[in-house]
Order: structure tokens, then sequence, then C-alpha cells
């Protein structure tokens, strides 16, 4: 069996630092975003310097800040990826803007309150949704608390219509701007390039089977294949600029063989065996093609002596026939070739009312409005920065508690100081050297992304310009005791008990994946419809799986952030979730597998031992759903004749005890026999 029950380790290494300690200083490595970085010098500082010219400051303020919101989600990707990456938390923004300017002019002060924690729930709510909707909401946040508390004239759509042009100028020059390389390159450079990725991941993830690094390759894999899949489905929802047709359905076809092939790779690391060096690096040869639009040459297979291995072979004989026939970009006969895989998830999506959505909801509010009440009790203006600061630390989707609290008070720190030691050594800062301040520092936020402590003072040195060109001088002093203040208040409403119970929110996660795990298993178990079409059938399967490793990717990133909270005070035992996350990990390749092998002929289980199986994932979806039950056991030892199911239940078996609230001894992630 390749995948043994995981099991528990009571010999925790005490030499190392505890996590909660060490993501402090955690860096995220990444390439230098020179083109982002030119696009930030090119955006908030003139749209300011605009403002300033027409003896506007407050318009070109908002405008400014618009553009600064909207730098930090520029990031890597094709221009319709920036497209939606941008806009969409922009459009929020500007209108969390334009509900908090109303609010500031038709109603008292205090009414920011009650207001902040209906819009505090909404958008930690809407965070359970995934990345994008998560930036989304908290632009609406931040900028419904800055429309309230930020006294500039002029009536609220205006305001709003400021805000969201700084944002639209962000967006131009993200369509204008490109990289060098894309100059030269073919239309639809990005999304090739995103294609080309898929083969490439696809490569390194074959050249380690067999060895320690395959599981984390095929992560790289699977974040790869949903990269691709993403642009090239915002190809098709956005066809502006107009494109080849026959290029573009090229380019679709070329990644479905690119699906094809990966599914027979995870079958082939859940197998374990691994494959000749040649066999490895063929997909190389079809990154180049892609990039190239050419044809790919002849390909190396594995021998295929077993049922994974003659998956493989003949999805590498499919992927040649279609990049063979897609060569000059004609479009595919129907029936060859595997069908188009979609981005549309037909699984279970996170919403304002699960369990995670209620408990991020409760805790934005609660922080948010307490927060705001003891602003208003200190300040009469400018209490905004109470609340917008923790607005941004409070997200529990954004990493752990403790480690933004220490970076944002020692980012604020660090931006304060920079902005008063530029006053005092160029004798105050009059217009022209406040752009000059602002162009710079928009320049540096696409690369501040690395560290949180490092983006604050980024941010906090552009925040400071805008309100000293908007006529608050005096900013700087008082921003160091709100900020404190902030952290104060968010590590204690946050770690109130049932407010931010990370059993609630990891095991929700976890949960997603287990149900969309099931929903695949029966989708390919089910017997097929003689009269049923096949290619929209196998599409939605592919949708099925697509749908559980987007689950499972975002069930481990929940992981990893629980495990560098800080301990809470309330009591209660802390679940080890990096061992879940293997232990699931391995439940979808085995899902995965079982798949291949029934597609490549081998017999079906019965529907008894289906319904075994499926129903076991439902149950523990079910109990780890609710973080404050007992887990209920997985039934059964699983079926005896598919060694893919007999996987799927040692692994579930495996979370049970895991998560289980008998279970009273702690497992490490390095303590995992994977093997």
């Amino acid at each position: 069996m390749p995948f043994p029950p995981v099991r528990a380790d009571t010999t925790r290494s005490r030499r190392h630092a505890p996590a909660w300690l060490t993501h402090v200083l955690r860096l995220r490595r990444a390439p230098v975003p020179r083109m982002a970085m030119v696009r930030g010098a090119l955006c908030a500082g003139p749209l300011l310097g605009a403002g300033i010219a027409v003896g506007q400051p407050g318009p070109g303020v908002l405008a400014a800040l618009g553009a600064m919101l909207a730098g930090v989600n520029d990031r890597p990707g094709t221009r319709r990826k920036g497209l939606v990456h941008i806009g969409l938390p922009a459009s929020a923004g500007s209108l969390g803007l334009l509900v908090g300017a109303l609010v500031a002019d038709t109603t008292g002060r205090w009414a920011a309150v009650p207001v902040l924690f209906l819009v505090g729930w909404v958008s930690g709510a809407l965070s359970a949704r995934g990345a994008v909707w998560s930036a989304a909401a908290l632009q609406m946040l931040v900028a419904t608390t800055i429309g309230m508390g930020m006294p500039l004239a002029g009536p609220a759509w205006l305001k709003a219509l400021c805000f969201l042009s700084g944002a639209g100028w962000l967006v131009v020059l993200r369509l204008l701007l490109r990289a060098p390389r894309s100059l030269s390159a073919t239309r639809g450079g990005g999304e090739r390039e995103a294609v080309a990725a898929v083969f490439d991941a696809l490569a390194d993830a074959l050249s380690t089977l067999g060895g320690p690094g395959a599981p984390s390759a095929r992560r790289a894999l699977v974040a790869a294949q949903q990269q691709a899949d993403e642009a090239l489905r915002l190809m098709r929802l956005l066809p502006w600029p107009r494109r080849d047709g026959g290029a573009d359905r090229g380019l679709t076809e070329r990644f479905a063989a690119g699906v094809a092939l990966s599914e027979a790779s995870i079958a082939l690391l859940w197998e374990g065996r691994p494959v000749p060096h040649a066999v490895a690096e063929g997909p190389r040869r079809l990154a180049a093609a892609v990039r190239s639009g050419g044809p790919a040459g002849t390909l190396p297979s594995p021998r295929p002596d077993t049922v994974e291995r003659l998956a493989f072979d003949r999805a590498v004989l499919e992927a040649a026939v279609v990049f063979d026939r897609t060569t000059a970009g004609p479009r595919l006969p129907q029936g060859v070739g595997r069908p188009r895989a979609t981005g549309r998830n037909p699984g279970f999506r996170p919403g304002l009312f699960t369990p995670a959505g209620r408990e991020y909801g409760l805790r934005v509010a609660l922080c948010v409005s307490v927060t705001a009440a003891v602003a208003l009790l200190l300040h009469e203006d400018h209490w905004y920065w109470l609340p917008a600061t923790a607005a941004f630390l409070v997200k529990p989707d954004m990493g752990p508690l403790f480690s933004r609290v220490v970076n944002r008070f020692a980012g604020t720190v660090a931006g304060v100081l920079a902005f008063v030691a530029l006053m005092a050594a160029l004798g105050g800062l009059g217009p022209p050297l406040v752009v000059v301040v602002v162009v710079v520092a928009g320049a540096l936020v696409p690369l501040s992304t690395r560290h949180f402590a490092f983006q604050t003072a980024v941010i906090t040195v552009l925040v400071l310009s805008f309100v000293h060109t908007a006529g608050d001088v005096e900013a700087a002093a008082s921003r160091l005791l709100e900020t404190f203040l902030a952290c104060v208040i968010v590590l204690l409403v946050g770690h109130l008990p049932r407010v931010a119970d990370p059993r609630v929110r990891a095991g929700h996660r976890f949960a997603v994946t287990l149900r969309c795990t099931e929903r695949y298993l029966r989708h390919v178990l089910d017997a097929p419809d003689p009269v049923g079409d096949r290619q929209r059938d196998d599409a939605r399967g592919l949708a099925l799986r697509g749908a559980a490793y987007r689950a499972l990717a975002e069930a481990r990133a929940a992981a990893e952030t629980v495990a560098a909270e800080l301990p809470g005070p309330f009591g209660g035992r802390r679940h080890d979730w990096s061992a879940v996350t293997v232990a699931a990990e391995l439940v979808v390749d085995a899902a995965t597998a079982c798949a291949l092998r029934v597609e490549n002929g081998v017999p079906r289980p019965s529907s008894g031992e289906v319904e075994r199986v499926t129903t076991a994932l439902s149950v523990l979806a079910d109990a780890l759903e609710d973080g404050h039950r007992t887990v209920r056991p997985a039934p059964g030892p699983g079926p005896r004749d598919c060694r893919s199911l007999r996987d799927v239940m040692t692994q579930l078996h495996g979370i049970h005890r895991l998560t289980a609230a008998g279970h009273a001894e702690p497992v490490t992630a390095g303590s995992l026999d994977r093997r």
C-alpha cells in the first residue's frame, strides 16, 4: 500500500522556535517586479501632483489613495487577470467610500460604530470566498472607514469617483506597460506562458517521482494548472483585445492535453515509482512548443507495465496528436482530445452563513467597531486611523494575528520615523517634495508585499503624505499611539473564545476539501450513462477534480496560518493541522488515482463499496465543519479489491484520529511516514 496511515509521534523536538514567533521574520521570496514598480511610480504620485496643480488637493488625495490600494493588488499574471484582481477590489472600495461618505454627511458621528460593525461582518464573511473576494472585502471596509472619518470636501459621489479613477489609472497602465519580453511576444503571451508553465511544472513533478520532493512538486503542478485555467477562463470571458480565435482554441486544446498529463502524473505519484530521465524531461518539449506555437516532436513515454503507466502513455500519445494538429491553429475535430478544462467550480463554495464565514465576520466586526468607538472617544476628527488599522490586522485569511500585529507596529514605527526624518532633513515638505516622496514610495509598494512590516512602512509614508497634503500636518505623532491601541484591541478581541477558534477556520477548509473529493468520487465511480454526453461528462469530472485541489490548496494555507497563531489563553488542545494536511493530500491523490484506474479498464467497485467510502467522506466533513463537536470515526476499513479506495479510507481514519477530541498526543508533520 503506497500510503500508510498517519501516525502520531510524541517525540516533538524542542530545539526549534515556535511557529508563531518565527513567522514574524518570514520573508516571501519572489522576483523583483520591475514593471509593477514602474507602474507604481507613475500612478499615485502624478495623480496627487495633478490634484495639487489644479488647486484641488482633496480629489487628488482620494485618487492617489485609490491608486495606492490598487497597487497592493498589482501582482504578476496576465493583463486580464490584473484587470480582475485590481478592478474588483477597486470597485468594492469605491462602493465602501460612497457608503462611508453618505453616512458621514447624513448622520451623527457615532453612527459609524454600528455601520462599521455591519460592514465589518460582511467584509469578514466575504473573505471566506477566496483571495480576490478577500482583497475586495478589505478595500470596502477600509474605504468605508476613510469615507466616514477623513474630512475632505465634496459630495459623496465625487469622492467615490475620484477613488475609482485612481485605481482605473493603474489598470490603464497595466494594459499599456508590459515587460520587455512581453512586448516582443505574440498576442496572448501571458496566457501562453501560463500554459507553458504547466508543462514545466509537470516535468519537475515527474523528475521527483519516488523521492521526498514529490509531494511539493505535485503542489506546484496543481497550482500552475489552476493559474493557467484561470488565465484561459478570463481570456474567454474578456475577449478584448480581439485575437485569432483559432489560436485561442489551439491553446485551449493544448492546455486540455496538459490537464490529462497532470492527472496521469498524479496517479504515477500515487504509484510511487520513478520514471526514466528522458520521460521526465519530455514535457519540457511541450512547454517549448506552447511558447513557440510549433510542434512538440517525439515524446518519450514509460513502459506501460501498470495501469497508472498505461494511463500516462495514453496521455502522452494524445498530447502528441493534439500538439501536431494545433501547430497551425486549427480547431480539433469533434471528439479528439480531452474535454476543455473549465474554471467553474461545481463543488461547495464557502459563503456568508458557513461556520467559517460567521467566525470571520464576527471577528472583523467586533474589532473594527470597538476600535472605532475608542477612536471616537479620543478624537473629534481624524479618528479613522484606529479602525482602518484594525481592518488590516484582523483579517484571519491574511496571516497569523500575532505576526501581523508585531509587523504592523514595527512597520508603522519605521514609516513614521522615515517621514519625520524627511521633514526634518528637508525643512518641511512642500507640495513638490510630497509628490516626489509619493512617487518613490509608490514604486516600492509592489516590492513591499514580500513582508508585512516593509509593506506597512511604505504605506504609512504614503498615507502620511496624503493627510499632510489634506492639511493634517501633525498626524505623524498621533499615529504611533493609535496603532499601538489598535494592536492591543485586536489582540484582545481576536483571541476571545468562540470568536477566533482555529478549529473552526481550518476544519471548515478541510471539510470543503472532503466534500469536493466526495463529489468527484461519486461522479467517476457511478455507472456511466450509455446515452449521455461523454464530452460533457468528462468535462464535469475535470471540473470536480479541480475543485477538490483548489479546496485542498485553501485548506493547506489555512493550516499553515493556524499553526503560526499565538496559543490561545483559554485552554483547549491545538490540533496538528499540518499532519491533517498531509493526510488530506493523500486522500485527494488516491481519489485521482482511482479515477484513472477505472478509466483505464480496472473494474469498478461495487455500489456498496462506493457508498461506504463516499459516506465516510461526508460524515467526516460534517464533523470537521463543526469545530466544537467530537469527530465521529470513519466507518469500516474500506474495500478490499480497490487499492485507491483503501488508501482513501486509511487516510480518513488518520484524519479522524488527529482531530478527534479524545486524541491527546501532539503530532508533528515531520513524523509522518509518507511512503
